[in-house]
This record gives C-alpha cells, sequence and structure tokens, in this order.
C-alpha cells in the first residue's frame, strides 16, 4: 500500500475531476444528454485496463524504471526521446497545477466563503510542497498513507452508501445550476469525443509505478505488477460508481460546487462525514502533486546528464535535493495556476496530450524492445503493447482535434519548444566540449611566472593582510590604487599615499592610477589588460575584502571587489580572487 500512496495519488485522485470533466463537455447538449457519462466512463475504464496491462510489461522489461523518456532513448534513440521527455515536463507540471486547483476547489465547494481566495490558497498549498521538497520532506511514503487509506475507504464507502441507501438525495444544493435552459449543442459523434478526451484526464499517473519501480523493497517487479493492478481495479471502480451515481441522479455542473461534492453530500448529507472527505480530497491532491515534485527534478537532472539542460540540473544542494528542479516546477505551475485563476476546467484541454504523447512512446517503444529481446511470449507481450501503443495514439489524435481551439493549441506549441530547447543546449554543450578538447589528451602543463596585482585604498591592516597573502603566491606583487586628477585634494591623497608607503616599506612597488574619470574599477582594468599584453605571465588581481561579523554591517564597506570582479571577467588570462580578513572589533576601542 506504501507503494501505492506514494506512486498513484495522482492517478487515484483524477477522480475529483475526471467524471467532472465528462459531465461539463455533455452539459452543452442539455439535462438529456448526462445519461451518456456512464457509456463513455466504461470507454475509459476500458482503455485503463488496456494501459494496465500494457504498463505490467514495462515493469517486466524495465525493472529499473521504465518512463517514457528511458524507454525511448533505449528503443528509439536520444532524438526520439526528446519529444517524451517534452511531453512528460508538459504532464509533471500540469498534474501540480491541476491537482492544487483541483484540491483547492474541493476546499471552497465544503466552505463557499473561501471561493474569493482560490489563487491565494493554491499558491499557499504549492509553497508548503516547494517547502518541504526543498528541505528534503517531500517523499515520507508512510506520511502519505493515513490519507490514501481515508480517501480510498471514504469515497468506495460514499459510493456504496449512495448506490444502496442515499441520505440525503433530495435535500438542496447550494449555488445554482450551469446546465443551459436549451441545448447550446446537438448530441453528436463529435460531442461524444470531447467528453471522452476531457475524461481522459482521470487516467493520468498511471505509469508511475513503472517509472519508480527501484523504490519497491524486493522481490520490486512482483510488487511492482501489484500495485500496478491494485491501481487501476481501485481507480476503475471510483470511476464507474461515480459515474452510475452521476447518471443516476442527473448531477450536473453548478455554480461553486464540484460534481464529486455534489455527489457526496447527496450520499451521507452535509454532515461531518462530507467534510472529512472534502479536507481529505484536498490534502490526497496536494500530495497528488507532490508527486511530481519527485519526478521532475529527477528528469531534469538525466536530461542535465545528458546534455540536454543545463548541468546545474543535475546537482543536488546540502539535503541531496535537485533544487533547481523544484524551484523550475514551482516556478511553471504557479504560472499555470495565476493564469488560469485556479480554474480546473481550464486545465483539463492542456492536461491529456502531454500524458497520452508519453503513454504512446512509451508502449511503441516497448514493442521494438520485445522484437529485439524475444523472450519467452515475446510476440503476446508485443502484442499487448502494440494494442496500448495504438490506442493511445488514437486517443491523443482525438484529444487534438477536440480540444485544440479549447486551449490544447498551447501543448502542441509547447512541446516542439521544449524539444528545440533541449536541442539547443545539447548543441551548445557539444561545441563547448570540442573547444575544451574533452575526450583528447592535453599538451604537457604550461608554466609561467605570476604576477599579483593588489588593489589598495591606503596603508592599513587590510593592506598589510593582501599583500601578505599576495607574497605567499608569487614574488612578483605590484599594488595599485587610483586617483582622479580633476581634485586636487586626490592628488594631496595621492603624495601623503606615497610618503606613508615608503615609511611601512612592505616591499612591494606601488602605482598610483591617475584618471580624470570618477571610475575605479576602468584604470585598474586598463593597468591589469596592458601587463597581461606585456608580458608572458599569469595576472592574479587579489582584492582584499573586510568582512564583518553581521550581515547588516556588510551594507556599510563599499564593495569595491564586486565592482572589480564584474568588470575583470571577460579579461582573458585574468585570475581574479577575493580574499576575505574577518573584522574583529574586540582589538579595537569602542566609540
Amino acid at each position: 500500500m506504501e507503494g501505492l500512496s506514494a506512486l498513484s495519488l495522482d492517478a487515484l485522485t483524477s477522480v475529483a475531476y475526471g467524471p467532472e470533466a465528462i459531465i461539463v463537455v455533455l452539459a452543452l447538449a442539455g439535462a438529456g444528454a448526462l445519461h451518456l457519462v456512464l457509456p463513455i466512463t466504461v470507454a475509459i475504464v476500458v482503455l485503463l485496463a488496456i494501459l494496465v496491462a500494457s504498463y505490467r510489461q514495462v515493469i517486466d522489461a524495465y525493472p529499473g524504471g521504465g518512463g517514457a523518456y528511458a524507454v525511448s532513448r533505449d528503443n528509439f534513440g536520444p532524438r526520439a526521446s526528446l519529444v517524451a521527455a517534452a511531453a512528460l515536463v508538459v504532464d509533471y507540471t500540469l498534474t501540480v497545477a491541476v491537482s492544487i486547483a483541483a484540491g483547492t476547489q474541493a476546499l471552497t465547494s465544503a466552505f463557499p466563503g473561501l471561493t474569493g481566495a482560490t489563487v491565494p490558497i493554491c499558491l499557499a498549498i504549492l509553497a508548503v510542497i516547494t517547502v518541504l521538497n526543498l528541505r528534503g520532506l517531500g517523499d515520507a511514503a508512510r506520511a502519505f498513507l493515513l490519507p490514501t487509506m481515508v480517501f480510498i475507504v471514504g469515497l468506495l464507502a460514499i459510493i456504496v452508501i449512495g448506490l444502496i441507501h442515499p441520505l440525503a438525495l433530495h435535500e438542496p444544493q447550494p449555488g445554482h445550476s450551469l446546465l443551459p435552459a436549451q441545448a447550446l449543442e446537438p448530441v453528436s459523434i463529435l460531442l461524444i469525443l470531447k467528453a471522452f478526451s476531457a475524461g481522459c484526464s482521470a487516467l493520468t499517473g498511471v505509469e508511475a509505478i513503472a517509472n519508480g519501480v527501484p523504490l519497491f523493497r524486493q522481490p520490486r517487479v512482483r510488487r511492482a505488477k501489484r500495485t500496478e493492478l491494485l491501481l487501476g481495479a481501485i481507480l476503475g471502480a471510483m470511476l464507474l460508481g461515480l459515474a452510475v451515481l452521476a447518471s443516476r441522479w442527473h448531477v450536473g455542473p453548478r455554480s461553486g460546487q464540484t460534481v464529486l461534492s455534489q455527489i457526496m453530500a447527496m450520499a451521507v448529507g452535509r454532515h461531518w462525514a462530507y467534510y472529512v472527505m472534502s479536507l481529505t480530497i484536498t490534502i490526497v491532491l496536494a500530495l497528488a502533486a507532490n508527486t511530481s515534485f519527485g519526478g521532475l527534478p529527477v528528469l531534469a537532472s538525466l536530461l542535465s546528464e545528458h546534455h540536454n539542460l543545463p548541468h546545474l540540473f543535475s546537482l543536488r544542494d546540502d539535503r541531496q535535493v535537485f533544487a533547481y528542479g523544484v524551484l523550475t516546477l514551482t516556478v511553471l505551475s504557479g504560472a499555470l495556476l495565476v493564469g488560469v485563476a485556479g480554474n480546473t476546467l481550464a486545465l483539463i484541454p492542456l492536461f491529456a496530450i502531454g500524458v497520452f504523447t508519453g503513454f504512446t512512446m512509451s508502449q511503441a517503444g516497448l514493442v521494438v524492445h520485445w522484437r529485439r529481446a524475444r523472450p519467452s511470449r515475446w510476440r503476446y507481450r508485443a502484442a499487448l503493447n502494440g494494442l496500448g501503443a495504438a490506442t493511445t495514439a488514437v486517443a491523443t489524435a482525438v484529444f487534438l482535434v477536440t480540444k485544440f481551439t479549447e486551449g490544447a493549441w498551447v501543448v502542441v506549441l509547447a512541446i516542439p519548444v521544449f524539444v528545440a530547447m533541449f536541442a539547443w543546449v545539447h548543441r551548445y554543450y557539444a561545441r563547448t566540449g570540442r573547444a575544451l578538447g574533452l575526450g583528447e589528451i592535453p599538451a604537457r602543463p604550461q608554466v609561467k611566472p605570476i604576477m599579483v596585482v593588489v588593489p589598495v585604498t591606503g596603508v592599513s591592516r587590510l593592506a598589510w593582510y593582501g599583500i601578505s597573502t599576495a607574497l605567499s603566491i608569487s614574488p612578483h606583487v605590484v599594488a595599485v590604487t587610483v586617483a582622479h586628477d580633476q581634485t586636487g585634494h586626490d592628488t594631496g591623497r595621492a603624495r601623503t599615499l606615497h610618503r606613508q608607503w615608503a615609511k611601512w616599506d612592505p616591499g612591494v612597488p606601488l602605482r598610483v592610477l591617475r584618471t580624470e574619470y570618477a571610475s575605479v574599477a576602468g584604470p585598474i582594468v586598463a593597468f591589469v589588460e596592458s601587463l597581461s599584453r606585456s608580458h608572458d605571465q599569469r595576472i592574479v588581481v587579489l582584492i582584499p575584502v573586510a568582512m564583518p561579523g553581521r550581515l547588516r554591517y556588510q551594507l556599510l564597506h563599499n564593495h569595491l571587489d564586486l565592482v572589480l570582479t564584474r568588470a575583470l571577467r571577460r579579461s582573458p588570462g585574468v585570475i581574479v580572487a577575493r580574499v576575505p580578513m574577518p573584522l574583529d572589533f574586540s582589538e579595537t576601542p569602542s566609540e
């Protein structure tokens, strides 16, 4: 059950928005079309059975994790796998946005006074999930188990009560019906296909168990296959049960109320069980969103290792978290939530295309795998995965045709954009690798003398600290300071500094760089570049920096080191380093 709670919540919780997506589409043809919700759901459950059987095959073939990206890369090559990767990025992002939006709508259906705060609630839930994942607390499967069990047992119990003896069937519902007085569309094949494609959003997450086989205890393959079968059975039972009740009670779209909220209220009444389930649904939908925070950062790290994303995506922080992947997912899903004002139904047309593209590529990849490996019963296995690939390919085509103008065009555009970005990053790393000579044996290291340049503003402990460090690196050290020729005071300061320097005699020459302008960095950069051109040596600019013990005191310093570092970063062959000197106020008298 831990595998079910950790990997399958996004599939199980899709019952919160999948049936509603069907009903909203059918409602365009009026109340008389709502009876079609049951046969459409039956078709979706048949597709679910095909997917479950197909992904049990994926578990056998890829016990190390059979994500669409890995399967596509193994069987179709790196280029084709980028399409699967782009589809997965879209899928993960939409899973977060849809799950959080649906959870918030479950909460506002139970507590209508919160409706005006939909977007802030969505963003608050997203922020909590992000913080937990950045702190490395996002994968606690045991913590998911209790709310998952309450959700499954509670919702199945509500369905059974509704089927046998509903407790509040005729009680008034809040809000008002959104069914049109007259049909806006006729009942047609196109309308049925639209409803089917909308309802297929309930199949998201079926692949997650196959992706996460390594997370199971031994025997991993057997446990994962059982969990996949259990997921299919539970999800199928929930979808069919809710469809029967929605059809029997003629449940339609209603203002401020989700379809699931209406069914629960009719089955058990708006009492403690209803509110417990509403809060549980919000919690498990938030946890379902959390599964993407385990998936996308890992996918991004794989893409990074294959040079298709910036290498920083493969870096783990001190908590062993792919922080850049987590933050990227937060930004993308947060922008979606704000863009649609937390409306789940606005996201549904975008949802299934990326998911089913991954389904199709994964199943088609398995057909190639079985034909190549030819294990026992490989023809049967290839036929099963071929059926899954063909079915999901047809479903994807249906989504594209029926949902294109309703927002699916965004995904159709986003996937090629992501693929182009991956390819562009890969080309850059390929050029960089050639420029760096990666994989080649370089010439023997070149030894050059080092000249160290130390910027100073006066004779002080800070100057002593910087020059002492410089002399530890090389005997060739020069100190530089900048004087403004237009100011008599600066000219006098330069003469005074020369006298103090001669009196101190640190064994290092002082060069005064005169300028007519107020820039400090410009003359130093010009001096360093002239040294670099006229001498065959390495130039190190060593900048001594006073470091106060408290953060608030750092604002009081001039940060010349930052200005110089930024100005010198494009100078070829010049090394810029900061030498921090801690400030100890205990050695100086207080005023």
